[in-house]
Formats: C-alpha cells, sequence, structure tokens
C-alpha cells in the first residue's frame, strides 16, 4: 500500500514537473499573475485576446494552466467528476476597498474527472 502510494506521488510530481506554460498569445501573464481576483483592473485588458484563444485551451491539464495563469483565485468542487478554476477579470469581493454591485466577469476553466479542460466560459454566472 505504501509502495503504491510513493508510486502515485512520485508519478504525480513528474506530470507537474513536465508540463510547461501554454500559448497565450498577446495577453500580458505578467499583469494577469500581478492582478489577483482582478483588484487592479489589468487583466480585464486582455478580454479581447481572452475571448479570442479560448478554446485554444481545451485539452491543457490543469498543472499547464497554473503554470500559465498562475494559481486559481477560486477552486470549486462540483463533484467527484469536474471542478472549475475561476480567474477574476473584474474586482471581486476579496478585493480591498471595492464594494461588488454586481456579479463579477470572471473566465472559467471547467476541469473534467482526468484533470483536462473542457471547457472555457466568459461569464458572470458561476456554475
Amino acid at each position: 500500500m505504501k509502495r503504491s502510494i510513493s508510486f502515485i506521488f512520485v508519478l504525480l510530481f513528474m506530470i507537474a514537473a513536465c508540463s510547461s506554460p501554454l500559448e497565450t498569445g498577446n495577453i500580458n501573464i505578467e499583469n494577469w499573475k500581478n492582478d489577483r481576483y482582478g483588484c487592479k483592473g489589468l487583466r480585464i485588458q486582455d478580454l479581447d485576446e481572452l475571448e479570442k484563444i479560448k478554446n485554444s485551451f481545451l485539452g491543457a491539464n490543469n498543472q499547464e494552466i497554473i503554470k500559465t495563469f498562475g494559481r486559481p483565485d477560486r477552486v470549486e468542487l462540483v463533484d467527484k467528476s469536474q471542478s472549475f478554476f475561476f480567474y477574476f477579470l473584474e474586482p471581486s469581493n476579496a478585493c480591498e476597498g471595492v464594494e461588488i454591485e454586481k456579479e463579477p466577469l470572471k473566465v472559467l476553466f471547467r476541469m473534467n474527472a482526468i484533470s483536462k479542460v473542457s471547457e472555457v466560459t466568459i461569464t458572470t454566472l458561476n456554475p
């Protein structure tokens, strides 16, 4: 039992180590990573480019998404077979000194049971 757990851990580490950032077109990734929860308004500047290339992320694994866009602002586990990575484009309720009047615009990466992106949505709705 210990041996199989160790093997799984090593396998996951190797997979994560082999992942590389994805192609993001003209999106300013440094601005993206420095704009946690969309508080600075930097991510929204790349909305048009993101809408153009969002389907190119289909099939990417969760580690590639994290290496590309940084740690998600929020992760939501829906059930055992899917989860969502949230990246806020507009300021969210986690931003200090910002009052939210409406649900902020965000990018949702839907991950399937094998942690691959099955859908990319830009929306104000929650899953």
